[in-house]
């Protein structure tokens, strides 16, 4: 019978502790006194057999409500997107998922050729001159890039726009503390960063100012002109941007990002309820050596072999504490693979392919929601999510749209008290029409019903 673990057997047991020359487990706990040491019964159920344990978590898991079994309009940082059949296959080699960190590079060439593949790749999309080999997901790529930003320039302010993800706006403040720095709140108006609030806010001071492309609500920033605006002060201009979106969007690299950071999980990494995911950190050739993580480069050996290395080292915690401005030690190269494997997959035609279908859908969706009597805030471009206002609590829409096998959008009144009542809704190339016009089909019946209870 084949396992894929190693069961131990009463045995096996016996013979390693007469390896070890003691008698028993007891024995090897000696060094902790008597009187503190637990010997009651934990309060857990008693052990099952592998197949009525397999049994019963199945049927918890059955619990959960997934993108397979239901139409997901739930986007709002983590989306249902296509993943190509592939990515399981590649991720699913034990040299692979197995491996940790590619310190000996004459047994490694293989995970590190994957990890500067991925690192091509993210230069490629977001048009910057180095990444690295991934972080640990799009809130903390972004608050690793106002840390280094402060850091870099040796200023203690960073401006950050309120269309930034909420959660990775605490996520910045919750770095930003530990560095001293502080982080000021650009306004939105009309679902995009208020630029006359921003030029007020703009001083000597500034160390950088963090923009999301597009942003939380979906809509496009004019990230050329807040990137002069920046430079202006000589502050960093940092971009957290969907990678998806850059098959169509012109990349920030190429509007004057001088960092862009985001979260690789539209390309081949399942929603997962939340994560784990893969941030990616990316920037300009004068800020390599600033750059957290690590960092795979290409060479040749003494026979002009082609290979690959961990280098340049900038992690600075284990170099010189004392100028460290991150303290990341890893990476998730594992969901950098599976985003790389999606993005060969895919190809530039695909991922441009991909992009545009959330276009047209999402446009679809505008119109179909505008048909039916709902306000559709925030007309500027946009891209995967509008803002619907659906008239009445989201969390009652939702909860409606549930039972007719719909996953509803995220409600925006739980971050923002000028959007009760309105929902960010998420539209990917796997929603079809059929569900787009189920989703304003039951939206509007759900609100007509309570009309009529009112009327």
């Amino acid at each position: 019978m084949k396992h894929r673990y190693m069961p131990m057997t009463t045995a096996d047991r016996e013979e390693m502790l007469k390896v070890i020359g003691v008698d028993s487990v007891d024995e090897l706990f000696e060094a902790i006194p008597e009187e503190v040491r637990f010997k009651g019964e934990y309060n857990i159920k008693q052990a099952k057999s592998e197949s009525s344990l397999t049994k019963e978590l199945s049927k918890l898991a059955a619990k959960n409500a997934d993108s397979q079994r239901y139409a997901s309009f739930l986007g709002a940082g983590v989306y249902d997107h296509y993943k190509p059949i592939i990515v399981d296959h590649v991720i699913s080699r034990s040299e692979f998922y197995t491996a940790y960190t590619p310190y000996q590079p004459e047994i490694s060439q293989g995970e590190l050729q994957a990890i500067f593949e991925f690192q091509t790749m993210i230069c490629e999309l977001t048009g910057m001159e180095i990444a690295n080999s991934s972080m640990y997901d799009g809130g903390t790529a972004l608050a690793e890039a106002g840390t280094l930003a402060a850091g870099h320039t040796r200023k203690k302010k960073i401006l950050i726009s309120e269309t930034v993800h909420p959660e990775s706006r605490d996520v910045v403040l919750t770095y930003a503390k530990g560095q001293s720095i502080e982080v000021v709140t650009v306004p939105q108006r009309d679902g995009v960063t208020d630029i006359e609030q921003l030029q007020e806010l703009l001083d000597e001071n500034t160390a950088a100012v963090l923009v999301q492309y597009p942003n939380f609500f979906g809509q496009i920033e004019d990230i050329e002109k807040i990137g002069k605006l920046t430079h202006a002060v000589k502050g960093l201009f940092v971009v957290s941007s969907n990678p998806l979106a850059l098959g169509v969007l012109t990349p920030p690299g190429k509007l004057g990002a001088d960092i862009t950071v985001g979260d690789a999980q539209p390309f081949g990494i399942p929603e997962s309820f939340g994560g784990p995911h893969c941030g990616y950190f990316a920037v300009t050739k004068k800020l390599m050596r600033k750059l957290p993580g690590r960092l795979v480069g290409e060479t040749v050996d003494e026979d002009g072999k082609r290979g690959y290395v961990l280098t340049l080292q900038a992690r600075e915690q284990h170099i010189r504490r004392d100028k460290a401005t991150s303290n990341i030690c890893s990476n998730q190269a594992l969901n950098a693979l599976a985003a790389s494997v999606a993005m060969t997959a895919l190809g530039k035609v695909g991922a441009q392919e991909i992009a545009y279908q959330n276009i047209v859908k999402t446009r679809y969706a505008k119109e179909a929601f505008e048909n039916a009597g709902f306000d559709v805030v925030f007309n500027g471009a946009h891209f995967n999510e509008i803002v619907v206002n659906v008239k009445k609590s989201v969390k009652e829409v939702n909860q409606y749209l549930f039972a007719n096998d719909i996953i509803g959008g995220y409600d925006l009144g739980l971050k923002f008290e000028n959007l009760e009542n309105h929902a960010l809704i998420a539209i990917t190339e796997l929603r079809t029409k059929e569900e787009i016009d189920a989703l304003v089909q039951h939206t509007a019946a759900i609100v007509q019903e309570t009309e009529a209870l009112n009327a």
